[in-house]
């Protein structure tokens, strides 16, 4: 047995009872001797379950130590009471949501043993690593290229190989040299971003850094409550640090080479804190961005020069503490000529303007500048976020067209703070918002623009709309006042001829929307681009969205998703949702969600011990999740359930009211008659059928055969390749990219009235045409 152990790994415990078992199973070497590794588990006062779990593990594993803390240190701290316990040459902070891939500690234990014995033993061992996702994907380390160099796989110092800086600065890659380490005299600090008052000193002052190239940690990026997806005050935590790491290297002149680089560092890391949607909260963001420029007037170095281009603009303004004109900027990636003369005064003017009722005046004024070739706007759902057929096709878009920016609207802050880390976003009636809709070559969106968002020459529309129509729509409800709602079919038109192209996903939409929309735009039979996803889910993927949703393992999982009924107001309880639990028994899980029209709710649905668990998942905001992590849909006349069928799963129709649906609505075909699965009329009914597993799988098959011919997981590529630019070839076998070149120019091809169809090959769905939605 060694009397010191070669490496101790810290675990800090908060809140991950979900994740440690994963973690502390992966903390495994088959090559370690005894008592060469020791892990120090600190229970940070816990409030779930970790703490007894911990001690289960100690029982069992004689390397493990747990320390319960009598209060919540957080993590800096619970990193520091395992650090005053750790025993071995090297330290290595592991955090307890994370885990090791097979092999990983043996492959440490092996480079630590070689630098044991070295006259020089290297004062940090930088790892490969891997992101993974909540959705089982995962992604290469993205700075690979910035370590794998030789001189730091070799050996060399932070001086000799200062690209080490662009990598990520957390600990968790890094495993350092205890007696080093303590040398330095820094700490973790409180709060968030606690581990960069370490790991920039401990970087920048060692003799000898080491990296070895192979994926050893698992980062798990995304999961709720993960400081980097967390809105809160405690981003401004990082300020703190800042000035750690500073204060460091005002005592160490032997790392001081480096503060102009350890300043644009933290300087980035600032304005992306601050850019990102949701992480600094609206009341808050001012005050934030005052202490950039607080931090840039404390640390920034005589000598320094900001970067060229628009990223040093960007650096320089918040710098300056300008927000006005910072914010100009990001949001349009460009400043009027006025602006960049005296950003100050211009922009106050301007939002002035908006606030005082001009915004139309302002939406006027920007209309007389050139259309932006590259700039596409997108929108889905009445402008309340990400999602749908828009969202696919910006992702793919962003692939094969990296030309074109996508910016998305958003009805207010609320959603903004929901939008993905980097998506760029304007706000409704915003200046950033009147300039994006006066420029932007390209519209995508599932609804229509605002109609005083008038379309100008040149400017192309993408309508998407959201769903294979088993109800009647748009002209067809000229005849069903109560379904129509007070709709205004001269402004239906209007909107309609906006249109340049209209997307399809499969031949019975294609029928029908010609009628319902009529109009003189391109329909584009490509199938839906949001069900790319469903096409393309793995096992894996449907996996971790189940696990996500916190559904038990191996629990048969039930989707309810009832549509709206026009006339009976809010959500229409036909189904006692406790009573179907208590029928189908605890090793069911029900999940239902109303429709986004619906604000209450589905009500009680507490059940009993014996019962299925209900979860409520009406404000899930990815409804393509719900689909996978569903054995099975129930829904009623909903359009989910086109798209669930490319999963080729059951799904059972509930449809207590179809006759009263049909007369007051209207439908474009017989459901009872043609339905994707089992047919209940009333609760017995449908308990019968879900119990019964997948007692109609010839009906989903004829279904199937009907509506999702196209769904091959090409649908948002093929739409792309005939609207945008794109670069390279189209894939083998894919229908041509038609007339998609001709949308990238300023002028004359998405005209006011749209553009006519033209051929396009054969696609997966078979024959095919890209024809004009005519009147018919």
């Amino acid at each position: 047995m060694t009397a010191t152990p070669l490496l101790t790994i810290v675990l800090p415990v908060h809140g991950v009872e979900r994740f440690l078992p994963q973690c502390l199973e992966s903390l495994r070497a088959e090559t370690a001797a005894e008592g060469e590794v020791e892990l120090i588990a600190v229970d940070d006062r816990s409030p779930d379950g970790c703490g007894a779990l911990l001690d289960r593990y100690a029982a069992r594993d004689d390397r493990l130590t747990v320390l319960h803390l009598a209060e919540n240190r957080g993590l800096g701290g619970a990193r520091e009471a395992g650090l005053a316990e750790a025993g071995g040459r090297y330290v290595w902070f592991v955090d307890s949501d994370d885990w090791l891939p097979e092999g990983a500690l043996d492959a440490v234990l092996a480079e630590l043993r070689r630098e044991s014995a070295s006259d020089t033993p290297a004062d940090v061992l930088l790892t490969d690593f891997t992101h993974v996702y909540p959705d089982g994907g995962s992604e290469p380390n993205p700075w690979r290229s910035a370590l794998a160099a030789s001189p730091l796989v070799e050996g060399c110092t932070a001086a000799e190989h200062p690209e080490l800086f662009r990598s990520v600065m957390a600990v968790w890659n890094k495993v350092i040299r205890r007696a080093y380490l303590l040398d330095l005299g820094v700490s973790f600090g409180g709060g968030f971003y606690e581990d960069i008052s370490v790991t920039y000193p401990a970087l920048l002052a060692a003799r000898r850094l080491r990296y070895l190239d192979r994926p050893c940690y698992h980062y798990r990026r995304g999961r709720p409550g993960a400081i980097t997806s967390t809105p809160s005050p405690k981003h401004a935590d990082a300020f703190a640090q800042y000035d750690e790491i500073f204060a460091f290297l005002d005592r160490r002149p032997d790392a001081a080479a480096l503060r102009a680089l350890v300043f644009d560092r933290t300087l980035k890391q600032a304005v992306t804190v601050y850019d990102t949607p949701g992480l600094v909260p609206d009341g808050l963001r001012a005050a934030f961005f005052r202490r950039i420029a607080d931090h840039a007037a404390r640390h920034r170095p005589a000598d320094h020069r900001f970067p060229p281009g628009v990223r040093g603009l960007r650096y320089r303004l918040a710098a300056r503490g300008d927000r006005h004109a910072y914010e100009q900027l990001r949001r349009s990636g460009r400043l009027p000529r006025a602006l960049r003369r005296r950003a100050r005064a211009v922009v106050p003017a301007v939002r002035r303007a908006v606030r005082g009722g001009a915004r139309f005046t302002v939406y006027n004024a920007f209309r007389r500048l050139p259309l932006d070739p590259n700039l596409a706007v997108y929108a889905a759902y009445w402008h309340r976020g990400y999602a749908c057929n828009p969202a696919a096709i910006y992702e793919k878009a962003r692939q094969l067209a990296p030309r074109v920016r996508g910016v998305w609207v958003v009805e207010d802050r609320g959603r903004a703070a929901a939008m993905p880390p980097g998506v760029p976003y304007v706000v409704v009636n915003t200046p950033a918002y009147l300039r994006a809709m006066a420029t932007a070559t390209y519209f995508v969106n599932n609804v229509n623009f605002p109609h005083t968002m008038a379309k100008r020459p040149g400017t192309v529309h993408v309508q998407t709309q959201h769903g294979t129509p088993l109800k009647a729509m748009g002209m067809d409800l000229r005849d069903r006042p109560l379904a129509a709602d007070g709709m205004d079919f001269d402004r239906l038109r209007e909107a309609v001829d906006r249109w340049d192209y209209l997307v399809s996903p499969n031949p019975h939409t294609s029928e029908h929307f010609g009628r319902a929309f009529p109009g003189r735009y391109e329909l584009l039979e490509t199938g839906y681009p949001r069900n790319d996803r469903l096409a393309n889910a793995t096992a894996e993927e449907c996996a971790a969205v189940r696990a996500r949703l916190g559904i038990r393992p191996g629990s048969r999982t039930v989707l309810y998703a009832p549509t709206h009924r026009e006339g009976r107001g809010g959500y229409l309880p036909l189904l006692d949702l406790p009573a179907l639990a208590e029928q189908l028994g605890p090793d069911h899980t029900l999940l239902v969600r109303t429709h986004y029209f619906h604000t209450g709710g589905p009500g009680d649905l507490t059940t009993g011990q014996d019962a299925a668990e209900i979860l409520d998942v009406s404000a899930h905001p990815v409804v393509e999740d719900l689909y996978l992590a569903a054995d099975t849909l129930v829904t009623d006349y909903s359009s989910m359930m086109f798209d669930y069928a490319v999963l080729d799963r059951p799904i059972a129709v509930f449809a207590p009211d179809w006759e009263e649906y049909r007369t007051v609505r209207g439908v474009y075909f017989d459901l009872l008659a043609e339905p994707p699965g089992a047919v209940a009329l009333d609760q017995e009914a449908l308990t019968s059928a879900l119990l019964a597993g997948d007692p109609e799988p010839a009906a989903r098959a004829a279904f199937r055969a009907r509506f999702c011919p196209w769904d091959d997981g090409g649908a948002a590529e093929r739409v792309v390749r005939r609207i945008f630019p794109v670069t390279g070839p189209a894939p083998e076998g894919a229908p041509a990219a038609g007339a998609g070149e001709e949308g990238a120019g300023e002028e004359g091809t998405g005209t006011e009235g749209g553009v006519a169809g033209t051929a396009t090959d054969p696609g997966p769905g078979g024959t095919r045409s890209a024809r004009a939605g005519l009147s018919r």
